[in-house]
C-alpha cells in the first residue's frame, strides 16, 4: 500500500459503527489495514487518534485520523468519489439521508440494544419503542423511493443503508434466538425488503459479524 495513500482502521468486530466503514472502504474498493481493538485494554494509538471519546472506528488517512463513524462515512464518500456514492447530490434528499441516519443511530438502535440486553417486561417496553420508531423511519424512507423500492446492488447502496444494515443485518438470528419479533413485514415493508436485499449482499455476509456471537457478548 503507498505510503502516501495509506488507510488503516481501528475497530473491534462486534461493534456495528467499525462494521458499516469496514463496508464502507471494501464497496469503494479501498484498501486498508485493519487493527482490531481490544475495547478493555484500549491500544495507546486508539488513545491518541480518539483522545475525546477513546472510542472506535477511527479512520488514519495518511497519519490524520478520523472519528465517529458517521463523520468517517462522509469522509470517504468525499475522498474517494468513486461509486457507490453514500450520499446523494441533491441537497434537500443529502440532509434527509443524513436525518435519518442521525435516527437510526441516535434513536432506534438504543431501543434494540434495550431489547438485547433485557428481559420480561422491561424488554416488551423496549420493544414496543423499536417498533414505534421503525414505522417512523418506514415513513421517513418513503421520501427517498416514492417510485417504490429501487434495486440493491454494490452500486446503489447509501449511507443511510449502512448505517441500517449494520444494526439490523442480522435480526433474523437475534428473533430466532431470543424469541422476539422486531421486523414486521406487513408493517413496514420497505425496510423489511430493504433491509432484507442489503443482508443477502455477499459483500456484506462476509463483513457482519455472526449474530449469535454478539448476542452472546451483549448478554
Amino acid at each position: 500500500m503507498a505510503e502516501e495513500n495509506r488507510v488503516t482502521l481501528h475497530g473491534f468486530w462486534a461493534s456495528p459503527y467499525s462494521k458499516r466503514v469496514e463496508l464502507a472502504l471494501k464497496l469503494k474498493g479501498i484498501p486498508y489495514e485493519y487493527v482490531e481493538e481490544d475495547l478493555r485494554n484500549k491500544s495507546q494509538l486508539l488513545l491518541k487518534y480518539n483522545p475525546v471519546h477513546k472510542k472506535v472506528p477511527v479512520l488514519v488517512h495518511n497519519g490524520k485520523p478520523i472519528a465517529e463513524s458517521l463523520v468517517v462515512l462522509e469522509y470517504i464518500d468525499e475522498t474517494w468519489k468513486n461509486a457507490p456514492k453514500l450520499l446523494p447530490e441533491d441537497p434537500h434528499t443529502r440532509s434527509q439521508v443524513r436525518f435519518w441516519a442521525s435516527f437510526l443511530q441516535q434513536q432506534l438502535f438504543e431501543s434494540v440494544l434495550k431489547v438485547l440486553k433485557t428481559e420480561g417486561e422491561t424488554q416488551e417496553k423496549a420493544l414496543k419503542q423499536v417498533s414505534e420508531k421503525l414505522n417512523l423511519l418506514e415513513e421517513g424512507l418513503k421520501s427517498f423511493y416514492s417510485d417504490g423500492n429501487p434495486c440493491i446492488d454494490i452500486e446503489h447502496v447509501g449511507l443511510h443503508d449502512l448505517v441500517l444494515v449494520s444494526f439490523f443485518g442480522g435480526y433474523k438470528v437475534y428473533e430466532e434466538l431470543l424469541g422476539i419479533k422486531l421486523l414486521d413485514p406487513e408493517k413496514t415493508p420497505l425496510i423489511y425488503s430493504r433491509l432484507t436485499a442489503l443482508a443477502d449482499l455477499p459483500l456484506v455476509k462476509e463483513t457482519l459479524p455472526p449474530p449469535e456471537k454478539v448476542v452472546a457478548l451483549l448478554r
